[in-house]
């Protein structure tokens, strides 16, 4: 009688539109046949692409409608199964799965019954049909689901003298769920890699008002194409299994066959680097016999393999077949490693349903735009997570939202917030010698900066021992907007001369990149305006080497610079600038060196202390520069727009107008110029290049002085700065010109191809790098440079050439570091 009931119940419910049917929630565990949960199980309707995955500990849980449902159960290494289930109420059912036994019984692959299986056979089977795989999707429509955990499993007790318990509220242990989000998208997808995702639901623990940064197409990996990963883990990338060159990286080894659910044969394949160092997996592919693809894959990447910053990654991909057409049905990335004392471990995982394989796109559906974040997706409620989160959640990360959510509001508040200020901004002497002590009022979101003193105190011949010392004031908004001030005093203990400014800027669209700055007062600038060398190595140079590389003038100037993006990628940048200018004398010669190698001020007489560069001048000078980053990514956030390294180049224009007699303005030039920069071309696991070419005119140079010039980005110091568009050797000032130029630069880093061949440095995972520039103008005809060099981490050292024409002029070393 219930059973008719309900019957009539549902016939009754069956008039209504879908929207108004009634749901179940069918839970349960998977475990093995040894009762230990297996993780991140594939569950399907059967036939269709809705569905969800277990957790980390085996749980799952699913909506479905009433009455009978076929159910599929998949995940690597284990049987299949299908069953029914029948709903008209909330349900438990458990699941036991069973390890597949992947028999060594003969399969045919070839014609006729002749060709036996092989791993390698069936391996070569496989990338033969690589390219057709790896084309076959023309597009898809979806949802996904993703979760990411990030968890410290110990930690050191203190951390540049700070408590790393209470910063990362973790037990007593050093123990806890740092990171801790999920997402739910629509994903789009094209051929030739395009990409929509829209994230309408977003939830980060311990943080209402935030948003994830997960993101779903991150999550996306193909090992039908020849290298993944690439310039993620490393600079190369890694060779996939199936890859066109698989045997010169691989040896495979046949585990065994399996029948699946439609009776499909299913070849459990062995794969393992053939040398230890190669950037290869280790671990399983599972390939389906007759069509020779991909059905799913258990691989590991470990630091022998050539991975930075993590020890271990294991990468689950279960593939699915809609329309015939094989797409991901989930993906799994495990993580864990060790640095500066931090044990780590986590996990991300995705999970993808509700499939359409023929999606109609029109043209314009398609932009730049990746992903975009909805403003309302953190705005849903603890209900709306429960009936859509599909994988639930494991009791560590439950109790890591209940107690990080409960204190949310709390930590929002003007009383926490205060007292956490309180804590934090207790002065600290050792800590402002060396690092920028900050200032907090997190309830208004202002804070106060206060320089580092060791960039305070400086050494030049110009004055002698100086202070240079800056406060920063910032005044941030909820929507991303800030203005910041900065004023500055300078005072030269050597000639007795003091400065000062102030700088002020208002970031008013955080979507545009909209800006506005001014600044007025006095400064002791560089000569060379491309190049405001570091000071503090300045003073190392001039007290301990003798050598007073850096040449200044005085200026007192007002300043107005505005920038915007009036398109994606596209950003304007207007400059009106107002300057008195003084060339200045030496007057110290400290040294700790008994003889040094002092110059005069003018760079083009070194040896007359006596000689200004240039006369007192006023000069007012309006800029503008339009640059363009061709199909440039980007991500727009309610907070803003972030955009994603392009692999095409960015293009500059720059044109620059010296007005006379505006206010007594005493120059009058025109200049124009051009740049073009790539950071990085991608060459697989040869490594990436970058790129530089610019030219430049003045179009009038009617009357200018040497700040107007254009200059290069030069290096005279053992220490350079690692950017593709500085010379090594370059001088920072004789090579200036008043007339046009041509300069190009260029280089490549190999990404350990060659060292990691070698047994006894591959330890050591340095990269090579190698590179050279080159520079024509009136003042330095074909002056160019070569270099080679070795790279870790952020430090670096090169060995260089130097050549004016075909004549070498200079040869040495030169460091980098970065911190």
């Amino acid at each position: 009688m219930k059973l008719f009931l309900k019957l009539l119940l549902l016939a009754f419910l069956g008039g209504f539109n879908a929207q108004g049917q009634q749901l179940f929630t069918l839970t349960g565990k998977v475990t093995d046949g040894k009762g230990i949960p297996v993780p991140f199980v594939t569950i399907y309707v059967n036939t269709t692409t809705k569905g969800t995955s277990s957790n980390i500990e085996g749980n799952y849980k699913l909506n479905l409608p009433p009455g009978k449902t076929d159910l599929l159960f998949t995940a690597v290494g284990f049987e299949s199964k299908l069953l029914s289930t029948t709903l008209f109420d909330n349900k438990s059912l458990n699941i036991e799965l069973t390890s597949k036994v992947f028999t060594l019984n003969d399969v045919v692959i070839g014609r006729n019954n002749k060709e036996q299986n092989t791993a390698d056979e069936i391996i070569r089977k496989a990338i033969k049909n690589r390219e057709i795989y790896l084309n076959e999707v023309e597009a898809f429509t979806c949802d996904v689901y993703t979760k990411g955990v990030q968890k410290l499993l110990s930690s050191p007790k203190k951390f540049f003298g700070r408590d790393v318990s209470k910063i990362l509220d973790l037990d007593d242990k050093g123990q806890g769920i740092i990171y801790l989000s999920e997402t739910v998208s629509k994903l789009d997808f094209q051929r030739e890699n395009k990409i929509k995702e829209v994230m309408v639901s977003s939830k980060v623990a311990g943080n209402d008002n935030g948003f994830s940064f997960n993101k779903a197409s991150d999550l996306t990996i193909n090992f039908y194409q020849n290298v993944v990963l690439e310039d993620k883990l490393n600079v190369r990338g890694f060779i996939s299994p199936i890859a066109d060159n698989a045997f010169s990286y691989y040896r495979f080894k046949l585990l065994g066959t399996n029948q699946d659910e439609d009776g499909q044969t299913i070849s459990k394949i062995e794969v393992k680097p053939k040398r230890i160092n190669d950037p290869a997996f280790t671990g399983e592919i599972y390939i389906s016999n007759g069509s020779w693809r991909l059905n799913s894959v258990n691989l590991y990447l470990t630091k022998k393999s050539g991975i930075e910053f993590i020890d271990t990654l294991n990468i689950k991909q279960q593939l699915v077949l809609i329309n015939k057409i094989a797409v991901p049905s989930s993906v799994q990335f495990d993580l864990k490693g060790k640095v500066m004392g931090f044990k780590f471990s986590g996990y991300a995982v995705g999970v993808y349903k509700n499939y359409n394989v023929e999606p109609a796109f029109n043209k314009h559906f398609f932009s730049n735009e990746i992903l975009r974040i909805n403003a309302s997706s953190n705005k849903k409620d603890s209900l709306y997570w429960v009936k859509s989160r599909p994988v639930p959640l494991t009791f560590e990360e439950t109790e890591n939202y209940t107690k990080k959510d409960s204190v949310s509001r709390l930590k929002s508040s003007k009383k926490y917030l205060d007292s956490v200020d309180n804590v934090k901004n207790k002065f600290n002497l050792t800590q402002i010698l060396i690092t920028p002590y900050v200032y907090y009022n997190r309830y208004n979101k202002k804070s106060i900066t206060y320089d580092p003193l060791y960039k305070s105190i400086m050494y030049n011949t110009i004055e002698g021992i100086a202070l240079r010392y800056a406060v920063s004031l910032r005044q941030g908004f909820n929507d991303g907007r800030y203005y910041s001030v900065r004023p500055e005093v300078r005072y030269g203990f050597g000639n007795k001369h003091f400065n000062g400014n102030v700088q002020a800027k208002y970031f008013y669209d955080p979507i545009k990149n909209g800006m506005i700055s001014f600044g007025f007062g006095t400064e002791v600038a560089n000569l060379n305006s491309l190049k405001q060398a570091n000071l503090f190595r300045n003073s190392i140079n001039a007290l301990v080497f003798g050598r007073n590389i850096s040449k200044f003038y005085e200026r007192r100037y007002l300043n107005i610079q505005a920038s915007r993006e009036f398109a994606p990628s596209f950003e304007l940048k207007i400059t009106a600038d107002y300057a008195e200018r003084e060339a200045l004398l030496n007057s110290n010669y400290l040294s700790f060196r008994k003889t040094n190698d002092f110059t005069a001020n003018d760079p083009f007489h070194p040896t007359d202390n006596e000689s200004l560069l240039f006369p007192k001048h006023t000069g007012f000078i309006i800029s503008g520069t339009l640059a363009y980053t061709i199909a440039q990514k980007y991500i727009t956030r309610p907070d803003g727009r972030f955009y994603i390294e392009s692999k095409y180049p960015r293009l500059e224009i720059t044109y620059k107008k010296g007005i006379p007699n505006f206010f007594n303005s005493d120059v009058n030039y025109d200049f124009l110029s051009a740049e073009i920069f790539q950071k990085d071309f991608h060459f697989l696991l040869l490594g990436k290049s970058s790129l530089l070419i610019g030219a430049g005119k003045f179009l009038n140079a009617k009357q200018l002085y040497y700040p107007d010039w254009k200059h290069f980005r030069a290096n005279r110091s053992l220490i350079f700065d690692a950017d593709v568009r500085n010379f090594h050797f370059l001088d920072f000032y004789l090579f200036s010109t008043t007339k046009q130029y041509f300069e190009a630069h260029y280089q490549h880093n190999f990404g350990s191809f060659f060292i990691s061949k070698i047994p006894l440095l591959r330890r050591l995972k340095v990269e090579e790098i190698i590179g050279g520039a080159y520079l024509t103008s009136p003042e330095k005809r074909n002056y160019s440079e070569f270099y080679f060099g070795i790279k870790r981490l952020n430090f670096r050292i090169d060995y260089g050439y130097a050549f004016d024409s075909n004549k070498r002029i200079e040869k040495g070393f030169k460091l980098s570091y970065e911190f």
